[in-house]
């Protein structure tokens, strides 16, 4: 769209106008999902890194091995160094120990790299993915999400799977792998002491699914609360001056502590189950390494087993349960970041609302004429917005939009940018149904000045020139002299090159409006749509802009929303819109004769400017 405006994040009601869906947010219980296809969805994005995947595997089984070989090396000092007192056989095992300790040390920070390396790149993606994703979506998804929640999955969501990726993953693998090495070599060395050591596995698994399970549902529910305790810092921040202006401090500081403590809860219920997990596996680990010593003391005085061997057997029990505690622990970061990937993937697989058919077709050239037949549109199904609308513009015409709040003529133009999509009849440009275009072609025919003017972080020249990315310096400050903003921003600390806060929020409500428009003159469009673009302006200054504008909509098809009345006198169609129908139609002078609807509204402002 050659000015596509955006919403202000707390706003509550849509963009540009009222009658929208309600955009104070509630929070959907979370809903379990299979974290077995999650997981392996999950792993999806670290396509395409197949050789240092490979690599990274391949130092995990080389740590592995010096791990479970490491043990064999202790028993043999003790055996044929220790108690033979050889100390220079001692010696030359201890600097073969030493290299083997630090060959493992070098491998796991090489693995470690490797992954993080892998992890980024498929966060990268991922987030990629999400952002493009929201970028396909229309309005009605944006105006009943929570914006600080959309945020939440884009930041902590996917910080959460970023820190499970580079850090547990690799130790997951090492961890199982040495499960299951020191397990064999415990079953070479004796098999009853081993048989004693591994009755710990079915009681673990059991645990950790049982805690697991639970574990996985409040991290979710922690998640989902803590997005919306963001999408309340992010709209009370945005709107604080109005907060400020009612007095209503203490109500939104009560609201929030609602939130806080629901989020608590939540959090000191994930945190108690996860915080179970490894006294509890402590426990096991102790009891069977107690039960394993006691054990093989007994074997080694019926002299069953030497005393290096039994020292190579307590090496691989502690061994055998460390893995099993480091599996625990890692077992509930994943679940956080299984929480956090269904958060992520729930948007992803939501489908657009609005999107392109099969064989749309390419908008290039057009002369401007619009139609609506017919038209039906409800944001809520039980709740009509427009009914049977239907209107005829010839090219280079311009039509005023003219009635109450309400009463739905932002809607129209919201339909006709594609925005949303009707339910009923059609809308057509040139002859050709708009849903049979590329909505990205359509928009980019369109130049729109909304009421709710946005300015992003950034330069005054780089926000003008958000209209027409290659235009030149030159052009962009002819765009603002027909906009009558160029004296204003040259009396501006750095001129065109001023920073502008967030919103614009150093400029004020007018000049913002003016930037809007510079904007859209730059962009240059085939049709024009104005939606109270001077009402925040002074009157002097909108005489200028007016003049501005009438050069602008010359030879171009132009709609025109406007609360001010004397300012549509010109329009070649005037077309009252009263509860979603067109109630009058035609130009100031007829609907003048006519002593209607328009009439007493113009009746109406002119006894409000003389009293």
């Amino acid at each position: 769209m050659a000015n596509n405006e955006k919403p202000k994040s707390g706003s509550s009601v849509r963009p540009g106008g009222h009658g929208g869906p309600s955009s104070r947010y509630t929070q959907a219980k979370p809903k379990l999902k299979n974290p077995k296809e999650t997981i392996k969805r999950l792993f999806s994005y670290m396509s395409g890194q197949n050789k240092a995947l490979m690599l990274t595997v391949a130092l995990v089984l080389a740590t592995t091995v010096l791990t479970v070989l490491a043990p064999i090396l202790m028993g043999k000092a003790v055996d044929e160094y220790i108690l033979l007192k050889d100390v220079a056989g001692l010696s030359t095992l201890l600097i073969w120990l030493t290299a083997c300790y630090l060959v493992i040390s070098l491998f796991t920070y090489l693995q470690t790299l490797l992954m993080i390396r892998v992890s980024q790149h498929a966060v990268k993606r991922m987030r990629r993915e999400l952002f493009c994703k929201l970028q396909t979506f229309s309005l009605r998804f944006f105006d009943t999400h929570s914006h600080g929640d959309l945020m939440s999955r884009m930041t902590n969501d996917i910080d959460n799977i970023s820190s499970t990726l580079s850090q547990s993953v690799t130790q997951l693998i090492s961890n199982l792998l040495t499960l299951v090495g020191v397990t064999i070599m415990m079953f070479v060395i004796n098999w009853q002491l081993a048989a004693v050591t591994i009755l710990m596995i079915p009681v673990s698994i059991l645990l950790m699914g049982f805690i697991g399970k639970r574990t996985r549902k409040n991290f979710s529910s922690q998640q989902s609360n803590l997005g919306s305790i963001n999408g309340m810092v992010e709209e009370y921040t945005t709107g604080h001056h109005v907060v400020k202006a009612y007095g209503r401090e203490d109500a939104i500081i009560g609201e929030f502590r609602e939130k806080n403590q629901v989020l608590v809860k939540a959090s000191i219920n994930a945190q108690i189950y996860s915080g179970m997990m490894m006294p509890l596996m402590n426990f096991l680990n102790n009891f069977s390494y107690a039960v394993v010593i006691s054990a093989g003391a007994a074997f080694h005085v019926y002299g069953l087993l030497s005393l290096g061997t039994i020292t190579i057997f307590m090496n691989y029990a502690r061994q055998f349960g460390r893995p099993l505690n480091q599996i625990a622990q890692l077992y509930n970061t994943v679940q956080l970041a299984v929480a956090g990937a269904e958060r992520v993937f729930e948007i992803m697989d939501q489908e657009p609302e609005v999107k392109n058919a099969k064989r749309a077709v390419k908008l290039d050239n057009i002369k401007g004429s619009v139609s609506f037949e017919s038209v039906d549109f409800a944001y809520d199904p039980e709740k009509p917005v427009l009914k049977e609308v239907s209107l005829e513009v010839k090219s280079g015409e311009t039509v005023a939009l003219v009635g109450p709040t309400g009463a739905g003529k932002t809607t129209i133009i919201n339909l006709l940018t594609r925005f949303y999509d009707i339910q009923k009849g059609s809308i057509r440009i040139d002859g050709r149904n708009i849903v049979e275009l590329e909505k990205e072609s359509l928009r980019e025919k369109l130049g729109i000045v909304l009421q709710d003017t946005y300015l992003f972080s950034g330069t005054v020249r780089e926000n003008i020139r958000y209209g027409r990315l290659a235009a030149s310096d030159e052009e962009v400050e002819e765009a603002a002299r027909l906009a009558n903003a160029h004296l204003f921003i040259h009396r501006l600390p750095e001129g065109y090159d001023t920073h502008l806060t967030e919103e614009g929020s150093n400029l004020s409500q007018g000049q913002r409006q003016l930037l809007s428009i510079a904007r859209a003159i730059l962009a240059n469009p085939d049709i024009l749509i104005l939606d109270e673009a001077t009402s925040s302006v002074d009157t002097r200054t909108e005489v200028h802009i007016q003049e501005a504008l009438l050069r602008l909509m010359e030879g171009r098809t132009s709609f025109v929303i406007a609360h001010r009345l004397s300012t549509i006198r010109k329009a070649d169609q005037i077309l009252v819109i009263d509860d979603g129908r067109i109630v009058e139609r035609g130009n100031h002078e007829d609907l003048m004769q006519q002593e209607g609807f328009y009439y007493r509204m113009v009746q109406s402002q002119y006894k409000s400017k003389a009293s």
